[in-house]
């Protein structure tokens, strides 16, 4: 009868992990199914440090806000 036991690791090669904590004992065999864990801030804040930095001045944009506000 198979079990299953999570053990949180990372990638330190093209075919090598580095577990966090040992196998359980007598462990011979093992089936390893990958999840790819988010990193933190998740995919949005990948795009947000994508984007070319703007060129508007603070200025600019409060001259844009106050004319919104006014409209």
């Amino acid at each position: 009868m198979s079990r299953t036991v999570v053990i949180k690791g990372r990638v330190v090669g093209p075919s090598t992990m580095e577990l966090e904590q040992p196998l359980p004992e007598r462990t011979q065999e093992v089936e390893v199914v990958i999840r790819v864990a988010d990193r933190p801030g998740g995919k949005l804040s990948d795009y947000l440090c994508s984007l070319p930095p703007g060129t508007r001045s603070k200025e600019d944009i409060d001259r844009q806000i106050h004319e919104e506000r006014e409209s």
